[in-house]
């Protein structure tokens, strides 16, 4: 995580506060976050709720990880849990069943294992809303990718997808290939490589750039040219992406603002302060956002009309 200037923190931070009670009756705002784990770095599930509660999330995507194997798409194991012992579908399912107000859940699978097409899809006959974390080893474009995409064109829900240079997602390069070749398919894209590939001077392996942006970069122009594609938020690649150029991060709201999810990908067991960088995400989209109606949109409309909440 990207570390955020102190006192501009503290000062978004009170502005979100203000912005979040000012509402009719003092009640604050519903936030949709789209991206949470169960036993995230060994998080247990009252921390999560708590983190959630004290952030001001009203409803919760939960996104588990594949099955454990030891395979190069895992790194040989390594990735097993998303690479930060994430809890698999299962664990999803259980706690959203038991909060049911506050919680919905995903389904996954390791890309490449000859299952993951079944794995999945049964998972999604039982209520799963999107296929995700998608965060493998793979050539993003691969044939086994590519069943994924049709199935979750299939079924109606979005697919998530973490690009990483290198490590995650391979040939971000060639996204737009499948983003053309499966245009009923709901895509998410998040992490490292696509928040670093906003700006046009993107240098692949800088994963977490700081400095002044200059427009029209691969995620800039993926978003504009396929409606299909929406923007997760979420991680340090996110709150890196929103701090590093402010004047840019207004400008890109402002032309992509249907297209932005908010998402916290946080293993903080608090939901405030300094050490949460889901909340620093959101006291900086209610710092930068445009108008009050673009701040409403990342924060709650986008997910809410995606995921038909």
């Amino acid at each position: 995580m990207q570390a955020v200037n102190r006192r501009a923190f503290l000062g978004a931070s009170l502005s979100a506060a203000v912005s979040a009670l000012a509402q009719e009756g003092g009640t604050p705002e519903p936030i949709i976050d789209i991206h949470q784990h169960t036993n995230y770095r060994g998080r247990d599930d009252a921390h999560l709720l708590a983190h959630q509660k004290a952030m001001g999330v009203t409803t919760t995507l939960l996104l588990p990880a594949g099955t454990p194997t030891s395979t190069p798409s895992t790194h040989d194991g390594k990735s097993n849990g998303l690479a930060a012992g994430c809890g698999t579908t299962d664990t999803c399912q259980r706690l959203a069943g038991a909060h049911a107000g506050l919680l919905r859940w995903g389904a996954n699978e390791v890309t490449d294992q000859d299952s993951a097409v079944a794995t999945i899809e049964k998972w999604l006959k039982l209520g799963a809303c999107i296929i995700a974390e998608q965060k493998f080893h793979v050539e993003c474009d691969s044939a086994h990718s590519q069943r994924l995409y049709a199935l979750a064109a299939d079924y109606g829900v979005p697919i998530l997808l973490h690009f990483q240079h290198e490590t995650y997602n391979l040939g971000y390069e060639r996204f737009h290939t499948m983003l053309a070749k499966f245009p009923k398919t709901t895509f998410i894209g998040h992490a490292q490589t696509f928040w670093g590939n906003i700006d046009l001077k993107h240098e692949p392996k800088n994963l977490y750039p700081k400095g002044p942006v200059t427009p029209g970069g691969l995620t800039d122009r993926y978003l504009a040219d396929y409606p299909n594609l929406f923007a997760d938020m979420s991680a340090g690649s996110g709150l890196n992406a929103l701090t590093r150029d402010e004047a840019h991060t207004t400008a890109f709201f402002d032309r992509h603002q249907d297209k932005i999810l908010y998402g916290s990908d946080c293993n903080d067991h608090l939901g405030r302060g300094p050490g949460c960088q889901g909340a620093q995400t959101i006291a900086m989209i209610r710092k930068l956002a445009p108008s009050r109606a673009v701040e409403r949109k990342i924060l709650h409309d986008n997910a809410h009309r995606l995921f038909r909440l």
